[in-house]
């Protein structure tokens, strides 16, 4: 796989979402080369909305509110209730883990980075990353696993650096992916071994005699241990690609590109089309939020990414802060955006924020847990066209 994979068009997203086949998904998605989506990337970035997905692929396919496929969509929407509901407490851990967080370092060691750890999963898992800016979700469980619970190092630390990487880097879905390995977000920690990555990856990737080549009791024991396992990493790997907050080919935000104007701001989470209902003679006016990224900064490959497909939907791209955003837009006839959690809180109060489709209904009380969620969430439902954001979507 490659970055050209990942083409940042409607015409892209709309093709790989017709190739999905539902039933291949649910008997495959655990084998690396199995039939997953890639979705993801074109999702986390508003090129499709999950409604639209569900809408889609159920008109072509036998679909039911059980199937695997409608339940990952549901693990995407309960962790945004988690981020809506605990706010940026989902940065820490939620409860204790195997060993206090003080048992763990914050620092990623160098020879994780550089994909030269000497276990053949660890390294190939790092290599797909660096060169695709995605990871199958059973690697990026390894790769957690491997980091938190063999090599003490605190999740927080590994989801930072995945977060910049990944072109679908979802701040809900991937810390508190992380805190499910880890044991902080689920009741126990999620543990690997050679025999399943065997199972489920192709040879380059397997691990005999490494430190994985053990039982499940023995990796339980080593996580719940406050040392490091012992490592022989190779000497020669690959240099980690940059991140950087800053984006490419932004100008600073000018209150004379928008007075007097109808403006539809753009960030990185709104990259489908705007609005039908937007004013006549509308500016999209593509926003970088300075604050968000000096916080989260992002590989080339994910700036590339974004911005293509923010250049093409806006005449031109600021990258501003809260407060420099509001003084350039204060001159403006109306803002509208897309309400999306990451740009959110750097908004200044004069824009007016959309709701995005949501394809679930929000429960009537804050959700622990991914069942609890569920339950409450298609209470009562029969089937998919009784969904509120489908009502209308599908033929009953």
């Amino acid at each position: 796989m490659s970055l050209a994979e990942f083409l940042p068009t409607p015409e892209a997203a709309r093709a790989r979402l017709a190739a999905v086949r539902p039933a291949d998904y649910a008997r495959t998605r655990n084998a690396l080369d199995g039939a997953v989506t890639r979705l993801s990337p074109y999702i986390t970035h508003g090129l499709l909305s999950p409604p639209e997905v569900l809408a889609a692929l159920a008109a072509r396919h036998r679909l039911h509110l059980g199937h695997r496929f409608v339940m990952e969509l549901g693990w995407r929407a309960w962790f945004r209730h988690l981020w809506q509901t605990r706010g940026d407490a989902i940065l820490r851990s939620l409860h204790p883990g195997p060993l206090p967080d003080s048992a763990y370092s914050d620092v990623l060691p160098a020879d994780i980075r550089q994909a030269r750890s000497g276990v053949p999963v660890i390294d190939q898992a790092v290599r797909t990353l660096y060169a695709s800016g995605y990871l199958h979700n059973h690697a990026r469980m390894w790769l957690a696993s491997y980091v938190v619970h063999l090599r003490k190092v605190h999740w927080r630390a590994g989801a930072d650096w995945m977060l910049g990487h990944l072109l679908d880097g979802d701040l809900a879905s991937n810390h508190l992916s992380w805190q499910w390995v880890a044991g902080t977000g689920s009741h126990k920690p999620y543990l690997f071994n050679a025999d399943n990555v065997a199972r489920y990856a192709p040879a380059t990737w397997h691990s005999a005699d490494s430190v994985l080549d053990t039982s499940y009791e023995a990796l339980d024991a080593l996580a719940r241990r406050p040392h490091a396992v012992p490592m022989r990493p190779s000497l020669e790997g690959l240099d980690e690609p940059a991140l950087t907050g800053l984006p490419p080919g932004a100008t600073p935000a000018r209150a004379q590109d928008v007075a007097g104007r109808d403006v539809w701001l753009v960030h990185p989470w709104a990259l489908g089309d705007p609005p039908a209902d937007l004013p006549p003679g509308h500016l999209c006016l593509g926003w970088w939020p300075a604050d968000h990224h000096a916080a989260w900064p992002w590989s080339a490959a994910r700036w590339a990414f974004v911005g293509t497909r923010l250049s093409a939907l806006t005449c031109r791209q600021w990258h501003a802060s809260t407060g420099q955003l509001a003084a350039a837009l204060a001159g403006a006839r109306s803002v509208q955006t897309l309400a999306d959690p990451h740009a959110d809180p750097w908004l200044p109060p004069l824009v007016r924020r959309r709701a995005a489709p949501a394809l679930f209904p929000e429960p009537d009380r804050p959700c622990a847990s991914f069942s609890a969620w569920w339950s409450r969430s298609t209470r009562g439902l029969r089937d998919l066209s009784e969904l509120p954001a489908l009502r209308g979507e599908l033929i009953a």
